[in-house]
C-alpha cells in the first residue's frame, strides 16, 4: 500500500516564527508530532512518505502512484487542507484524514472518505482492521480516552530534521483545570494520562541516534499535571540520561503558572534541561480570571512569579488575552505595563474567542452571542461571539497593545529587561557553528543596516555588550524575534 502522509501548510502568524527561521536556515518550528506517530501505527508492508508542507512544496508528482493519504492538521491549516483534498479528489485518491482540525469540525469534510477522529491510539487500529476486511465507515471516532502507554515511539525517520528548529516530543494528555475558554479538556479529557519512563527514554534515544542535536519541544498542555510523579520519576530518568549523553538536547514546554510555588520543581527541572516554559498568564484583571476560571492564576502577584521562573534560569513565554465580559477601558493599559514589567519577550496578545468544546462556546451559544467559527490564528483581530466591551473599542486597544510591546523601543526594553531578572544556572557561550554565524551575519545586514529599527539593534547590542556581555547570542537571538514580530504585526504598527 502506497501511503503518503501530508501535513498542511501554515499562513504566517506569530508562532510560525517565518521571519526569524530564514535566519538560521530552517523551514519549520516544530514537526508534526501527530503524523509521525500514526507512521508508527501502520503496518510494515506499507510503503510510506511523509511531506510537510512547511517545509518543501506538495508537488503533482508526489500524488503519482499513491493509494491513500493521511491528512492532519489544526484549524489554522484548513484553507491549505481544503486545497490537499481537492488535488486528492482530483487524482481518484482515498483521503484518511484526523486531528484537531477534523475532531472539531467533522461536518465540513464530507467530502474526505474517512475521519479518523478523537485519538489515534483507539480509532486509528480499527480502522486499520477495517480497511483490510474492505469493510471501512465514514466516521471513526470514540468518547473514551487513550491508555498512552500503548502509543508508538514516532517515525522522526521520515522527517528531514535539518529543515526544522525543533523536534517535538509528548509525555502526557489532558489537564486538571477547566478554564473556560480552553477546549483541551473536551479533547484530551481532565484526567492526566502520562507515558512510562520506559517510552520517554525509548524517544530520546531515537531521536538521539537519528542524529537530531538542539531543542526539543515537550508537546503537553500542562507538564506539571502530576507533580509528583515529576519530581520522584520522570526529571531524575530524564536527567541521568542526558547527563550520560552529555546534554544532547535542551527543553521547552508549557505549564501552568502555579509551577512557581514549587521551587524543588524549577530547580529540577532546569538541572534536567529546561530552558523554556510558555506560561498561560492571560490578564492583569481579577474579575476576568473569575470569569473564565483561571483559578492558577487568581490572587497572585504576576510578575513576581514570572520573575521567579526568570530568576531560577528559565526564559518564560506567554499568552495574553482581551475580551472578556469583565474586561474595560483600563484593561490595554493594564496588560502592556503587565508584559513590559515581567520581561516576557515572546507575548502572544490575542481577542478571546470561543473554540467548539469549550464551556465558553456552551455559553455563547446560550445566550446567542456566537457569530462564526474561530480562524485559529491568535492575533488575526478576530472574534467568534459577540464581546460586551465593543469590538471596535477592543481592535483599538488591541493596536495599542501591540504598539506598546513590539514597537522597536519597548520591545528593546522588555528584552533588557529580561536580561536584568535571568539568572541562567548553565554558562552562556556565544555559539560558533556555521548555522549561528551566518545567523549573527544576516542579522547584521537585515536588522542592523537594512532595517528602519537599526538604530535599536545597535543599542541592544552595545547596552548588552556593556552590561550583560554573557547574554550576546542571546541578544541577537531576540533581535531577529523582534524583526519577525513586527513583519507580523506591520499592519498594525
Amino acid at each position: 500500500m502506497n501511503t503518503l502522509l501530508i501535513y498542511p501548510k501554515f499562513p504566517d502568524t506569530f508562532w510560525s516564527f517565518k521571519f526569524a527561521l530564514k535566519f538560521i536556515s530552517k523551514k519549520a518550528t516544530h514537526p508534526p508530532l501527530g503524523l509521525v506517530t500514526i507512521a508508527a501505527m501502520l503496518p510494515a508492508n506499507y510503503k510510506t512518505r511523509l511531506i510537510d508542507m512547511n517545509v518543501t512544496p506538495l508537488k503533482d508528482s508526489d500524488l503519482d502512484g499513491i493509494d491513500i493519504v493521511l491528512i492532519s492538521a489544526m484549524i489554522i491549516q484548513k484553507k491549505s487542507v481544503f486545497d490537499v483534498i481537492s488535488r486528492c479528489i482530483k487524482r481518484g485518491i482515498r483521503i484518511i484524514a484526523g486531528g484537531p482540525l477534523f475532531t472539531s469540525e467533522p461536518e465540513d469534510f464530507n467530502e474526505v472518505d474517512h475521519l479518523i477522529l478523537n485519538e489515534a491510539e483507539i480509532t486509528f487500529p480499527e480502522f486499520l482492521k477495517d480497511l483490510k476486511k474492505g469493510q471501512t465507515k465514514h466516521l471513526y471516532s470514540t468518547n473514551e480516552f487513550a491508555d498512552i502507554e500503548r502509543s508508538p515511539v514516532p517515525r522522526w525517520d521520515l522527517l528531514n530534521m535539518k529543515k526544522y528548529a525543533s523536534m517535538s516530543i509528548q509525555y502526557s494528555r489532558g489537564c486538571p483545570y477547566n478554564c473556560e475558554f480552553c477546549n483541551i479538556t473536551s479533547l484530551f479529557g481532565h484526567k492526566f494520562r502520562t507515558k512510562k519512563i520506559e517510552q520517554l527514554i525509548a524517544e530520546l534515544d531515537r531521536l538521539y541516534l537519528c542524529g537530531w542535536r538542539g531543542n526539543l519541544f515537550f508537546a503537553d498542555d500542562n507538564f506539571i499535571g502530576n507533580k509528583k510523579k515529576l519530581k520522584e520519576n520522570i526529571i531524575p530518568a530524564i536527567t541521568k540520561w542526558m547527563i550520560a549523553q552529555k546534554y544532547p538536547f535542551s527543553f521547552s514546554t508549557q505549564a501552568s503558572l502555579d509551577i512557581a510555588d514549587d521551587e524543588d520543581l524549577m530547580r529540577a527541572m532546569v538541572k534536567m534541561g529546561l530552558n523554556t516554559l510558555f506560561v498561560g498568564v492571560e490578564t492583569p484583571n481579577e474579575d476576568s480570571l473569575n470569569e473564565c476560571k483561571k483559578v492558577q492564576n487568581k490572587n497572585r502577584d504576576l510578575i513576581s512569579c514570572i520573575n521567579k521562573m526568570q530568576n531560577f534560569g528559565i526564559e518564560v513565554t506567554g499568552g495574553f488575552i482581551v475580551g472578556f465580559d469583565n474586561d474595560t477601558n483600563s484593561i490595554f493599559k493594564a496588560q502592556t505595563d503587565l508584559i513590559q514589567k515581567s520581561g516576557i519577550i515572546t507575548a502572544m496578545v490575542g481577542l478571546l474567542n470561543a473554540p467548539k468544546g469549550s464551556k465558553l462556546y456552551e455559553r455563547m451559544n446560550e445566550e446567542n452571542r456566537l457569530l462564526n467559527e474561530i480562524t485559529g490564528d491568535n492575533v488575526d483581530m478576530t472574534m467568534n461571539f459577540i464581546p460586551k466591551l465593543s469590538y471596535d473599542k477592543l481592535i483599538a486597544g488591541y493596536k495599542k497593545i501591540i504598539d506598546g510591546i513590539y514597537s522597536s523601543k519597548p520591545y528593546n526594553e522588555r528584552v533588557k529587561q529580561f536580561f536584568r531578572e535571568f539568572k541562567p544556572k548553565n554558562k552562556f557561550k556565544l555559539n560558533l557553528d556555521i548555522t549561528h554565524i551566518k545567523a549573527l551575519f544576516k542579522s547584521v545586514w537585515f536588522i542592523g543596516i537594512v532595517d528602519r529599527s537599526r538604530f535599536y539593534y545597535w543599542r541592544l547590542l552595545i547596552w548588552t555588550i556593556f552590561r550583560k556581555p554573557k547574554f550576546f547570542s542571546l541578544a541577537i537571538t531576540y533581535s531577529i524575534y523582534g524583526y519577525h514580530f513586527r513583519n507580523v504585526f506591520k499592519y498594525i504598527l
